[in-house]
């Protein structure tokens, strides 16, 4: 049980470190002038595509603990959320701080008639709440169901985050597109297996089990049903 704890722990720490090594590249290379022609630029598509990148990353964390049965797994989906809702308030930072010099008439008017940013602009908006709920302390006060509900909207941040780039790019659709099959079987998955989960649930009433018996029959995966 122990050494399980350990190695748990040494999980928790690589994926923190190795999650911060997409900002330190970038730091240094901003430093030492390897950003290119147009660095805020590729600081604002290096931002954005983590951001993503981390969106996918929390989200693929049940699927991995379902098809692999390694519990540990589910530890790290808060600390990947949490960078996740990071590199999007970085992205927004630079856009706002350094391309916009703070110009909030501008910023307004971007907002409000450049579609792709609208909808990057209310990604970042529904990873707020979920960012501030995501403590043990929240699940506790907003209850199990409605935290869970709550945090289902991770799906329409992480969909509006893919139109946000499909939106951007004028001629390579390849990463966007990419992204956006990775969401599509994230959500199939989600989908096929909570209705599997319904016809346990229904199957065993049909038996004659009680409620409650029939849904510890599908628990493993209720248990599991956050994003």
């Amino acid at each position: 049980m122990e050494r399980r704890k350990r190695a748990e722990r040494v999980l928790r720490v690589g994926v923190f470190v190795a999650a911060l090594m997409p900002l330190v590249r970038i730091v240094v290379q901003a430093l030492t002038g390897g950003l290119g022609t147009n660095p805020i630029e590729e600081l604002l598509h290096r931002t954005g595509w983590w951001a993503l990148a981390f969106l996918m990353l929390t989200l693929s964390v049940t699927p991995a603990r379902q098809l692999t049965g390694w519990g540990a797994l589910i530890k790290l989906r808060r600390m990947l959320g949490l960078y996740a809702f990071f590199y999007a308030s970085l992205h927004l930072g630079i856009y706002v701080g350094v391309d916009q010099f703070f110009a909030l008439e501008y910023i307004l008017a971007d907002v409000t008639d450049r579609p792709y940013i609208t909808v990057g602009f209310a990604a970042l908006l529904i990873l707020i709440p979920l960012a501030v709920t995501s403590t043990k302390g929240w699940i506790r006060r907003l209850g199990g169901k409605r935290w869970n509900g709550l945090h289902k909207l991770v799906y329409v941040a992480a969909g509006l985050g893919v139109l946000h780039f499909l939106w951007l790019v004028k001629a390579d659709m390849r990463e966007p597109a990419i992204f956006g099959w990775i969401l599509v079987i994230l959500l199939g998955y989600r989908l096929v297996t909570e209705r599997l989960r319904q016809l346990r649930i229904r199957r065993a009433k049909r038996r004659g089990a009680p409620l409650a018996l029939a849904a510890r029959a599908a628990s493993a995966q209720s248990r599991a049903s956050a994003p």
